[in-house]
């Protein structure tokens, strides 16, 4: 069964993700800045929802708990430097 990712906004720019895989689930913060989101996003889609589609690609490489439980949304990149080229793929950009 699939993950399950809420994902909610706590204020501009930072949002609270809970990642639930059966009864268990871990918690993480995020920060996106506009300028990142609009590189990778350029609206397409809402900022919770890149986001989302970002725990996605973590998820399809690594178990939520090897997730960092607070970290800006760039640093994915670091550790997956297909990252920027797949988000935007995923999104059709």
């Amino acid at each position: 069964m699939p993950a399950t990712i809420e994902v909610e906004e706590l204020r501009p720019g930072e949002f609270r993700v809970t990642v639930v895989e059966g009864v268990s689930r871990s918690a993480h913060t995020v920060t996106v800045d506009d300028a990142y989101a609009r590189k990778l996003a350029g609206g397409a889609v809402a900022t919770t929802e890149l986001v989302r589609r970002s725990f996605a690609f973590l998820l399809e490489r690594e178990p939520k708990e090897s997730i960092l439980a607070t970290f800006a949304l760039p640093v994915i990149g670091r550790y997956f430097p297909e990252y920027e080229r797949e988000i935007r793929r995923r999104l059709g950009r």
